[in-house]
């Protein structure tokens, strides 16, 4: 906004100056290419000017039309050389297992992701050997199940897509590990 009231100004000097008036007619006297390639400039400085206020009118009305500016949040970590917030992650994985988990999936997650970033290592083998993953063929070629190990993915809260459209009223569920990619991909999550 400011940039455009200056350039406002300037225009408004120039063409309004007394001084400004002797120097565009001699700009425009001469043979006819000199005129011509003095009215292109002009013509660029016109167009480039208007652009501009253009945009400067477009943002201010945006503002406000949208009432305050957005707050400035921090981020909970400093950058490449700091860590994640431990204890975070660990209720964010709570509130998944306890409420999520119950509707969407996260089945490009491992229990080998939470290792060092949220529990260690025995906690997290504890964990997956919580839950049953169906395994096989045996060497009869029948399917089995045995307990979870870290290389194992969380579980699905349905069998197929079909099952999951049909207990949320047709419905699916968005699987949760994408999540992170929509918002770093659109800069919000719609859901």
């Amino acid at each position: 906004m400011a940039a455009a009231r200056g350039i406002n100004q300037l225009l408004k000097r120039i063409l309004h100056n007394q001084s400004a008036g002797p120097w565009l007619l001699s700009s425009f006297r001469g043979n006819h290419e000199e005129s011509s390639a003095g009215l292109r400039a002009l013509a660029l400085l016109g167009v480039g000017a208007s652009g501009l206020l253009s945009f400067a009118t477009i943002a201010s009305a945006d503002e406000a039309e949208h009432g305050l500016a957005a707050p400035d949040y921090p981020w909970p970590h400093a950058g490449i050389m700091s860590s994640y917030d431990h204890a975070s992650i660990r209720r964010g994985h709570q509130v998944y297992t306890q409420v999520c988990a119950s509707c969407h999936s996260m089945s490009l997650i491992s229990y080998r992701d939470l290792v060092g970033v949220a529990y260690t290592e025995e906690e997290t083998k504890a964990m997956a050997a919580e839950i049953e993953v169906v395994d096989g063929p045996n060497d009869e070629g029948e399917m089995f199940t045995r307990p979870g190990k870290l290389s194992d993915r969380f579980p699905q809260p349905y069998a197929n897509e079909q099952a999951a459209r049909f207990a949320n009223g047709g419905a699916y569920p968005p699987d949760l590990s994408l999540i992170t990619k929509v918002i770093a991909v659109n800069g919000v999550a719609l859901l």
